[in-house]
Parts: structure tokens; sequence; C-alpha cells
């Protein structure tokens, strides 16, 4: 069971966004809730302003903003949580949400791949397989009379 009391999100071992640059919002969910539905802002939505932060490092900042480009609006990203019915469990459903979109936008690129060329004797190995598979082939085939 969660903490009441958060210090913060906690994205990585090195990163952790404070309580204070979060803001939630609640609403109305769509899907089950039966009555409750109708009364109860199980809905959530966590929004953060990426651009302002204080805890990253304009390093972080600068590749946190170019890969969640698509997600961002104005610097500002907003996580959308309605999938349990009630709202506790949305809001961790949006903190961990949260962490795991900003752990993946802020992991390094993985190093370049360099461009090799098949051996030749993996070549060779190669030609070798198809010439015997067109060989089997062949001999499946009618016999002609020539």
């Amino acid at each position: 069971m969660p903490t009441p009391h958060r210090p913060g999100l906690r994205v990585s071992a090195a990163l952790t966004i404070p309580e204070s640059e979060l803001s939630w919002r609640f609403s109305r969910s769509s899907g089950p809730g039966g009555q409750g539905v109708n009364t109860a802002d199980s809905r959530v939505e966590l929004v953060w302003d990426a651009a302002q932060s204080a805890v990253l490092s304009p390093h972080q900042r600068e590749r946190l903003l170019d890969r969640l480009d698509g997600r961002l609006v104005n610097g500002v990203l907003t996580i959308a949580a309605s999938e349990h019915r009630a709202q506790l469990r949305n809001r961790d459903a949006a903190r961990e949400r949260l962490a795991t979109l900003v752990a993946e936008a802020l992991r390094p690129p993985a190093p370049q791949r360099r461009a090799t060329k098949p051996s030749r004797g993996s070549k060779e190995r190669r030609l070798t397989a198809k010439k015997r598979r067109t060989d089997v082939k062949q001999m499946r085939k009618r016999p002609r009379d020539v």
C-alpha cells in the first residue's frame, strides 16, 4: 500500500521530481463504476511542467523536450489515468506512468551500429545452401525426355 506522505516522484536513482512540481486535476471518468460513475471524480490528470522543472539539468531538459516533443504542450506533460474505479489507484497509475515515461526519455541513446559486410565464408555458405535447395526442388519435378 502506498504511503500517504511522499517526498516526490522517484524517476531514477539520480532524479526525483518534487511533489511541489506536480499538479493534479480530477474529473468524472467514463467506464466502470455503476451509479458511482456519476458522482465520483475518479479520472486523474497529472501535470508536470518539464520545461520549467528545477530538478533537471540543462542536458536532461534538452533531451526530455526533444524526445517527448509530441506529448508536450508548451513544455508541459499531462498524464491521464481512468482505468481504475478508485481515484487513489488512478493517482498511483498516473505517477507510475509519468516516472516510466520520463525515465525512458532520459535514457541515453543506444550506440550507433557500425555497418559490416558479410564475410566470404558466410557468402559461400549461403550460396551453397541455395544450390542445395535448388537441387532438392529439381528432384521433385517430373523427369523430362530430351
